[in-house]
């Protein structure tokens, strides 16, 4: 199989490797420029340590995108994590079209943040689709999906890295044989499921202690490692990454102010919200390191009754 892979970074880069570690030729790769002072892209620096053909361009909407992926001559288009906008004249140009990854049960979570979301939300179980790319944001025809679990104590990085990025290297190779071999059932997508959800960036992730200890909890999984859910200390944005939750069972319980800490233990500390706690272990004080918690209230003088998010 003749391939050309658009995409970035390190999930393009396992793409690239994995189609070539069985045998397929990838012709060429497509990936953004990179912007001043970034780290080397990973499927840019992989790329030309293999001597693939490369191209950098600032948009897939040119001519200039399109005659270099015709002039490749392949049999199909593999969108591994892609930002750019890839219209339809030139994803239809491989013989059999092209294929895209998308990190979510496609109709719903269409956007660019679909795995923070469905834990941000308390979803139970999220998945991967791989599609066929269109002029709309992740509305073409599904090609096949994949579905795995979300536990109540996983994060971004754990559904991300342990699964949904190994099962997506997979779901291409197994999708791409489909396409080319004529063996691919198309689905269109039900509309009235489909859902979409923006960026997740750090106004979606500022923790509100007012709210129940359920959805506090549910935000810091989603948001470890990044883009990092955050309160405030003194005025100064405190992330709070590893952390657990420690609902209320009887009614008076929990003591202490929603939002104050209230307690500090050998490896966390805990603070108050509705309906619960939440243990923080691991913390990240504005320009500085992730350590510990206990370490960081040591270090910054927090106590028992002090007050974050003010």
């Amino acid at each position: 199989m003749r391939i050309a892979i658009i995409g970035q970074q390190d999930f393009g880069k396992a793409a690239l490797e994995a189609f070539i570690a069985r045998g397929d030729t990838v012709a060429g790769v497509f990936c953004a420029p990179e912007k001043p002072g970034a780290r080397p892209d990973a499927l840019r620096v992989a790329a030309q340590e293999r001597g693939v053909q490369l191209f950098q361009l600032p948009s897939l909407k040119t001519p200039e995108a399109e005659a270099a992926l015709r002039a490749l001559n392949v049999d199909i288009g593999v969108m591994a994590y892609v930002l750019q906008f890839a219209p339809q004249s030139f994803v239809t140009i491989p013989r059999h079209g092209t294929i895209q990854y998308h990190p979510s049960l496609l109709p719903r979570y269409r956007g660019p943040s679909s795995i923070n979301w469905p834990i941000i939300h308390g979803d139970s179980r999220t998945g991967l689709t791989i599609f066929r790319p269109t002029d709309g944001l992740d509305e073409g025809p599904v090609v096949l999906q994949k579905e795995t679990p979300i536990g109540p104590d996983d994060t971004l990085g754990s559904v991300y890295f342990d699964r949904l990025f190994p099962m997506g290297v997979a779901a291409l190779l197994e999708a791409a044989d489909l396409v080319v071999r004529g063996g691919a059932r198309e689905t269109v997508q039900d509309e009235s499921q489909a859902s979409y959800e923006g960026w997740c960036h750090a106004a979606e992730a500022r923790i509100n202690w007012h709210n129940h200890v359920d959805h506090v909890y549910n935000l810091i999984r989603g948001c470890n490692p990044a883009p990092g859910a955050w309160t405030t200390l003194g005025g100064r944005r405190l992330q709070i990454f590893d952390a657990r939750k420690h609902p209320t069972r009887t009614f008076g319980q929990v003591k202490g102010k929603v939002g104050t800490v209230a307690a500090i233990e050998s490896e966390a500390m805990f603070v108050v919200a509705q309906g619960g706690q939440v243990e923080v272990q691991k913390v990240k004080l504005e320009d500085g390191k992730k350590i510990g918690a206990a370490q960081f209230c040591a270090e910054n003088g927090v106590t028992p009754g002090t007050a974050l998010g003010t």
